[in-house]
């Protein structure tokens, strides 16, 4: 059951859940930085292990692990995008490795009864959306067994691609979105910490292993009717991204940052 504390939440993306995948899923961009996270999760996730997903949206990444033999239990708080991600998962034949439920990050305390898990994941800008960063990962260190992994995908603090794109088209606001954060519909609010603030705040449960950036020379979303026009400097850029991922000069300026994470045994 979604609390009050949630509810306008929920409303928003359910109103949007039909055309969620059409927003980022889907655009070439979108499938090029998620194939890059993809290469991670399968690395690091194998085959017969029992792994949380946290703001699975209509499960294209729960999907994804369920097909290499990995078990996901997914959640959302919109019981639209869950009941989306069902469908997918049916038709992809991975039902019986995958479960849908429908729970707030916040409250992923509620799966305690479901633990230990074999590791954990968010991808993109899930937990962006999260007031209290430190809450959700003390959560998580109890339902994760020691030693066992956490992939962080979120947004990161500065993206130069998009600060350029949006000042060339008069939007100064959208522009320093990351570094002044602001946001049209004030019940939705999105935080852009940097990786300091993220470990500090997965602290001190888990440890930080490495962290590489997702969405360097590739572009963010917003410029995706570039992307359309030239599809094969795209894979161009995508290319440049597999060495400049883990580089520390250019991986602070990534779209996304993709953080993991080991639980400690404390």
């Amino acid at each position: 059951m979604i609390s009050e504390r949630f509810e306008h939440s929920r409303r928003y993306w359910d109103l949007i859940a039909e055309t969620y995948d059409q927003i980022f899923p889907e655009t070439l961009i979108g499938q090029t930085q998620r194939c890059a996270v993809w290469r991670k999760l399968e690395e690091v996730f194998r085959p017969g292990e029992r792994i949380l997903e946290m703001n699975c949206g209509t499960g294209i990444d729960a999907i994804y692990l369920a097909e290499r033999g990995v078990r996901v239990l997914a959640c959302d708080l919109s019981p639209r995008l869950i009941e989306l991600a069902r469908q997918r998962s049916f038709t992809a034949h991975t039902s019986g490795l995958t479960e849908f439920r429908v729970l707030p990050t916040e409250e992923i305390s509620e799966l305690a009864v479901d633990g230990p898990f074999d590791g954990a994941f968010s991808n993109f800008s899930g937990l962006n959306c999260v007031e209290d960063l430190v809450s959700v990962a003390r959560s998580l260190g109890q339902l994760l067994r020691p030693k066992a992994s956490a992939l962080i995908c979120m947004a990161g603090c500065i993206a130069p691609w998009e600060i350029a794109w949006h000042l060339c088209h008069g939007q100064p606001k959208k522009a320093m979105r990351r570094i002044l954060p602001h946001t049209e519909d004030p019940g939705i609010n999105v935080r852009f910490p940097g990786v300091r603030a993220i470990v500090r705040a997965f602290a001190p449960a888990f440890q930080l292993r490495r962290w590489n950036g997702i969405g360097i020379a590739v572009p963010p979303s917003c410029m995706e009717p570039l992307a359309r026009r030239f599809p094969g400097l795209l894979k161009l850029l995508a290319c440049a991204d597999t060495y400049l991922a883990p580089c520390p000069l250019t991986r602070v300026f990534a779209d996304c940052v993709l953080l993991q994470f080991e639980r400690l045994s404390i």
